[in-house]
């Protein structure tokens, strides 16, 4: 029972990081908005939310309902991984400055980013998405909502990517 609740701290404790994010991202939207940029995939991003709060909400739920049991040698790992996507997706954020959004946002004429992770990966945040997506429901064992992210997170983001390339190639262009 103890594993059960400091699992939950963790991962409200995530979706309090996600909220703050929430912050930054509408605070670096409008200034993107307000200094040329322009924004791609609307349609798409309530999608986005939708399965990022299914992660955390499965997560809950489906710990609290199997009560599965805490398993170190797979929940420490997970747990280690868990730290670096979040380390990753704030090294993301800390390198785009207000260029950094959970929406996909470009500025027509202005050169890519190409320091930090981005100077080794062209999409460094999703991968950490991909890690924590993976990694936080396998910290207590809950492999039904780490199947099913892991799953509905690699169509979302198939669209997602194709979405931010297009918008980066026409911003390059312009």
């Amino acid at each position: 029972m103890a594993s059960l609740l400091w699992f939950t701290i963790l991962v409200l404790a995530v979706g309090c990081e996600r909220l703050a994010e929430l912050v930054v991202a509408t605070r670096n939207r409008r200034w993107a908005l307000d200094h040329g940029g322009i924004e791609y995939g609307r349609r798409h991003y309530p999608l986005i939310v939708a399965l990022h709060i299914g992660l955390l909400a499965g997560c809950l739920v489906e710990t609290w309902v199997r009560r599965p049991e805490f398993v170190a040698g797979l929940g420490i790992p997970m747990f280690v991984l868990v730290l670096a996507g979040e380390a990753l997706r704030w090294w993301c954020i800390t390198t785009l400055g207000s260029r950094w959004n959970t929406r996909v946002i470009v500025f027509p004429g202005l050169a890519l980013v190409r320091r930090g992770p981005y100077r080794i990966l062209s999409h460094p945040n999703y991968l950490a998405v991909v890690i924590e997506g993976a990694a936080l429901p396998l910290v207590h064992t809950a492999w039904i909502t780490a199947l099913a992210f892991t799953v509905l997170n690699g169509a979302a983001l198939t669209l997602r990517i194709r979405v931010e390339n297009r918008a980066l190639a026409q911003a390059r262009a312009a």
